[in-house]
């Protein structure tokens, strides 16, 4: 089908506009049973008015960008503009991966590595892992390569009760079975279950530090020793690397294997803004392990390497999302170290100005010092008012904040659980407001308990039904289907 485009021409009396044949698409190769069979109930709209409907829908969204964000263990602070900006330089964004001119590519690869080197004190990383799960996954199969060089068929790999859940599942489906660690009153690892559960079946220990409570392991260089001591190895969730950014390192704290959150501690996007990143780093005793290929550099020029015959193979195609590595190594080159460590004291002391502040108001389930978060719980409405941690998460969204995680750590460790991260990004303002109107929260479980119940009230959907939705999920469009299918009445 052959139609018309007008195009305006200058300067030509008596014709205002000109045309010329183009190429329209009629649909011809769209099968019949994709086809719709009733016209679509399109309005009839103006620009202004099409742009209004997208930029209404748009800031029905929560972003960082828009409100304050306090996800527990998810870091959700600020991304510069700037990072963007480098990311998207026609010379990095238009590079093909495999290009022959890729020099400058490989020396931010290989930068990046001196950073994350300098920060986590390891010896080498590898930048494959196209986030933290994967790089988890990539951190335990070095792990398990390790131990079958050395002839031993290790079979069982700890974790703290409170970890992370994919933490488990990594070591699962890595072929190892998984035994669960006590934690303390602080939320520490209980030292002494530990030492009951090492034996040389043990290949490792998977731990966060600070841990999910948002409390550093004092005694992490004895836990160490203690794995160390049965022939295992130390695996660091680089989750909460944000809270000691150069004050201290996992690697001198007796790790092995770290992975980092690129999305977190380094201001890449996170979630759905991604991709993600999730470095790798390990000790001299695991690099052989390494995914192929690694950036090495000889002389002036880098190249790739693949003469690595112990390595675990290739993880993700080609070398990780670059676009991640540049923003990271573009924060990292703006704060240098003294800014690195700057970050870390802020995000501590705003978690602690907003524990003191709610101390009075909802209990913490652990009463070890918290770094830059910490757990509170909803117990003591829950068992005044039957009002959970659920109730608090939709109330906070009428006052325009995103609710923090909940039920994490799971309940089985603490009840009603709330995990909040301020992270160093937000101002006393804001921590105000956040303190404000959870304090008022707590008032209002007290005095008016159904308000909280019937929460969101404010928003254009109201409170979902997220077991139904998560049980009987409406995956395409069908007629007749609206939103409300999930919605409690």
């Amino acid at each position: 089908m052959i139609g018309e485009k007008l195009i305006f021409e200058r300067g030509a009396p008596g014709r205002r506009c000109a045309t010329f044949p183009m190429a329209v698409d009629s649909g011809a190769a769209i099968p019949t049973t994709m086809r719709r069979d009733i016209p679509a109930a399109l309005p009839e709209v103006g620009e202004l008015e099409l742009v209004r409907h997208y930029t209404a829908l748009s800031q029905m969204n929560f972003s960082i960008d828009t409100q304050f964000y306090p996800l527990g263990s998810c870091t959700m602070k600020y991304n510069p503009r700037v990072h963007e900006k480098a990311a998207r330089l026609p010379e990095i964004a238009g590079l093909h991966p495999l290009s022959e001119d890729a020099q400058p590519a490989l020396r931010v690869i290989w930068e990046m590595e001196q950073v994350l080197k300098a920060i986590s004190g390891m010896d080498g990383f590898t930048f494959q892992p196209a986030a933290g799960a994967q790089g988890e996954f990539v951190g335990i199969s070095l792990i398990a390569a390790y131990h079958r060089a050395r002839g031993y068929r290790k079979k069982v790999v700890l974790i703290p009760d409170s970890a992370h859940g994919t933490n488990p599942a990594t070591a699962a489906m890595c072929g190892y079975t998984v035994q669960a660690i006590k934690s303390t009153a602080r939320g520490t690892v209980d030292v002494a279950d530990l030492e009951a559960r090492l034996t040389d079946d043990v290949a490792g220990l998977m731990l966060t530090n600070p841990n999910t409570f948002g409390v550093f392991e004092d005694e992490i260089e004895k836990i160490a020793a203690l794995v160390h001591g049965v022939g295992g190895l130390l695996y660091y969730d680089g989750a909460n690397l944000n809270a000691f950014l150069g004050q201290c390192r996992p690697g001198d704290m007796g790790f092995d294997v770290v992975h980092i959150n690129l999305h977190k501690t380094f201001t890449t996007p996170h979630g759905g803004g991604g991709p993600g990143s999730g470095p790798v780093g390990v000790t001299k005793a695991l690099l052989p392990f390494l995914p192929l290929p690694v950036v090495a550099k000889k002389g002036g020029a880098f190249h790739l390497d693949f003469d690595r015959p112990q390595s675990i193979g290739k993880v993700s195609s080609f070398y990780g999302n670059f676009g991640m590595l540049v923003r990271a190594l573009v924060y990292a080159e703006m704060l240098g170290a003294e800014g690195m460590r700057r970050t870390s004291e802020m995000a501590v002391l705003n978690a602690n100005y907003i524990a003191a502040k709610l101390h009075a108001h909802y209990d913490r389930p652990k009463n070890g010092q918290p770094m830059h978060e910490m757990v509170f719980s909803a117990s003591r409405q829950k068992k005044a008012n039957g009002i959970s941690a659920t109730d608090i998460a939709k109330r906070l969204i009428d006052f325009g904040i995103h609710p923090p995680t909940i039920y994490f750590p799971l309940p089985n460790v603490a009840p009603e659980t709330m995990l909040i991260e301020p992270t160093e990004t937000e101002s006393l303002e804001q921590l105000d407001v956040f303190i404000d109107a959870m304090i008022r929260i707590a008032r209002e479980a007290e005095e008016n308990p159904a308000l909280l119940k019937d929460a969101p009230h404010a928003t254009p959907v109201r409170r979902l039904d997220e077991a139904t939705a998560a049980r009987k999920p409406i995956l395409r469009w069908k007629r007749g289907a609206t939103a409300t299918a999930v919605q409690k009445p």
